[in-house]
């Protein structure tokens, strides 16, 4: 640990009648001052000091007097993690392409300079101006998983904007959050003002256009907004499809503290928000100018989306779940996304990405057309995310091409063949091991493989058949060459909101630590094999975050009082305040983590529809139980999980040219 998280406190507040005030264009007088004078002196304190600096390539930077609207975009973590993050990337460029709009970042400060500026009396400001924060009309948190919530928290209280949305005051910036984990906001739902759930590049701009016309209504002729004007602005977002106002919904709880519904309070306002969805990629090809950093981040290459969405039912995955149907760029439209990028921005390594690259209906001519044109370079392909039975020796051959083999990444996610019906996860022992030759054959010295233990149904059998299997690819490997090595990466399961594992025990630390143990003394013998884990702790928070309903809300903000910063960082071991924080506000830690729900209890997430049936779900949770599997629908009969009906489209693949019906 880099030493104890500082505390919470409260900056000195931004200046009386300059926030979020809308100004004529040409009207500088009362721009807020920049923090980069104090800021630049301080950074020599504290570490990376590059993480605060901006200017990057592609960097965005609007006059502040010629912008209607402003946004502040962030990731609640250090930018060497955030930076990379495709959402903001994407979002950051359909603001730029809004005339009236200026859009700049904002990432978490790490604890020394949180330490910093809470000395000095700095506010959370933007990287691109280092503006403050208390000074931007929408500050939009992409929340990709649990673990970020306290940083949410840090970064609005060192922003001057109270943390409680009831105690804002009316020109405050509107708090609204999106991702992922927004999928289940009520441990949020006190802090923040508006959900964006689903994709965002279509649902940003409409709720851009209420924050303008809202403004230009309000500060018309020289006006103020009224706490009556805000409540008025957040019924407007509540309005648009997709945007959740927690405000605007009340949770009744049964006598035994189970949750009994959640229900809006006032007329006018949907009983369930239904997610959006970009049915046509081709109408969003982004990114075009990528922004490329300045120091070293977790991902450095350039990256273009070739799909949205996954069918593989994997039952575990939040993220292919909640992101039906399949969606797939148009193979000439990838090719000329990355052409332009890798020539913009000098990047050597090309990131296909998606939740399981190699399932592109055309990735392998893809592939080898991306492989001819970069033939003789330095510039190398990559699949971030490829299924075991989805990689062949062809798609081998192209992404090693031009002579760089880097580590390949597969996740059976489990060992035995029964947990893996268990899961659905419709993947082989045959195939992997197929792939891991053909892999080793073609001259990859390091193959890297995911599993999780905790699973629903989890014998000591299943997690032993891990190491087995392990020892089973060693083997090949080392027909392959003696330096050739094995990494796996086991993580303890977390039932997540929207998947049929929703209803589903998870198992403690202990028992998580028992089992990692039974894997690390069954492949002791072999050097070759190096096993990573996570803290089983981290999980503990994670699965109480995820399943949450609207009284874990308390628990993160006294957690974060506690002092809890960047929750699953190693350096930053929080768990214990958790606990703290679970016993001074009276809830118990089981009874979120450790009880299986059943049919008729209503869950915290239930008003937020991601088109899945719930009747579906649960089916699909019973035949979990029976090792029973469902095949991928794009290829099968449709098993009417309820994500189609109402859309444009079933799966759309990239076959079909430009104009076409676009149905798989």
């Amino acid at each position: 640990m880099l030493g104890a998280a500082p505390k919470a406190g409260v900056p000195p507040p931004p200046p009386a009648g300059r926030r979020g005030r809308f100004h004529a264009p040409g009207d500088a007088a009362t721009e807020p001052a920049s923090m980069w004078p104090v800021l630049e002196g301080l950074l020599a304190s504290v570490q990376r000091p590059a993480r605060y600096v901006g200017g990057e390539h592609n960097q965005v930077v609007r006059p502040w007097s010629a912008a209607e609207t402003r946004w502040l975009l962030c990731y609640p973590d250090t930018y060497e993690v955030g930076q990379p993050n495709q959402g903001i990337q994407l979002l950051y460029e359909v603001l730029a392409a809004q005339p009236t709009a200026l859009a700049e970042r904002a990432y978490a400060p790490w604890v020394d300079l949180e330490e910093v500026m809470r000395e000095h009396g700095l506010p959370t400001f933007s990287l691109e101006t280092h503006r403050p924060l208390w000074a931007f009309d929408v500050f939009a948190v992409t929340l990709p998983h649990e673990l970020g919530h306290t940083n949410l928290l840090t970064l609005l209280d060192l922003g001057g904007v109270a943390l409680h949305g009831e105690q804002r005051a009316p020109e405050d910036p509107i708090v609204l959050v999106g991702g992922h984990a927004a999928f289940n906001p009520e441990p949020l739902a006190p802090f923040v003002d508006a959900v964006a759930l689903g994709d965002g590049e279509e649902v940003t701009v409409e709720i851009d256009a209420v924050v303008r016309a809202f403004k230009q209504r309000v500060y018309a002729d020289g006006g103020a907004p009224t706490p009556a004007d805000r409540d008025e602005l957040l019924e407007q977002l509540a309005r648009i499809p997709g945007v959740y106002v927690p405000a605007l919904y009340a949770p009744a709880y049964h006598a035994d503290g189970r949750l009994r519904r959640t229900v809006p309070v006032q007329p006018g306002v949907p009983p369930v928000v239904a997610k959006r969805t970009v049915q046509d990629l081709e109408s969003v090809p982004l990114p075009r100018r990528q922004l490329v950093p300045l120091t070293e981040t977790v991902h450095e290459r350039f990256s273009v989306e070739i799909f949205r969405g996954c069918t593989r039912g994997c039952r575990f995955c939040q993220a292919g779940m909640i992101t039906r149907p399949v969606r797939e760029r148009r193979g000439d439209t990838i090719r000329e996304l990355v052409e332009q990028g890798v020539a913009d921005t000098g990047y050597g390594e090309v990131g296909l990405l998606s939740l399981s690259s190699a399932d592109h209906s055309q990735i392998l001519p893809l592939a080898k057309g991306l492989a001819d044109t970069y033939a003789g370079t330095t510039t190398s392909l990559s699949l971030p995310s490829t299924r075991v039975d989805a990689f062949t020796l062809g798609l081998a051959d192209e992404l090693a091409r031009n002579g760089r083999r880097t580590g390949l990444t597969f996740a059976p996610e489990a060992g035995s063949e029964r947990m893996r019906a268990v899961i659905n996860k419709q993947v082989s022992e045959e195939d992997l091991l197929r792939t891991a030759e053909t892999a080793f054959a073609q001259g990859w010295r390091h193959l890297k493989l995911y599993f999780m233990v905790g699973l629903p149904t989890e014998t000591d059998e299943d997690v032993l058949a891990i190491a087995e299997l392990a020892v089973r690819v060693l083997r090949l490997a080392r027909r392959h060459g003696k330096g050739n090595r094995l990494t796996l990466s086991v993580a303890g399961f977390v039932p997540k909101p929207h998947t049929p594992f929703q209803w589903a025990v998870q198992d403690p630390p202990e028992e998580l630590r028992r089992k990692l143990s039974l894997i690390r003394h069954a492949i002791k013998e072999h050097r070759a094999i190096t096993v990573r884990t996570n803290d089983p702790e981290d999980g503990v928070i994670e699965g109480l975050l995820a399943r949450g309903d609207r009284r874990v809300a308390a628990v993160v903000e006294r957690a974060w009082q506690l002092g809890a910063r960047f929750d699953g960082w190693q350096e930053q071991p929080t768990l214990p305040l958790w606990r703290q924080a679970l016993a001074d506000t009276g809830l118990e830690l089981d009874w979120y983590v450790a009880r299986e729900r059943d049919l008729d209890e209503a869950l915290p997430w239930d008003h937020l529809d991601t088109g899945l049936e719930r009747s579906w779900l649960w089916e699909d949770w019973l035949d979990a139980q029976q090792a029973q599997s469902l095949e991928d629908c794009r290829f099968t009969g449709c098993y009417d999980c309820g994500v189609c009906p109402g859309l444009d489209l079933t799966h759309d693949l990239g076959v079909q040219p430009p104009g076409g019906a676009g149905h798989g």
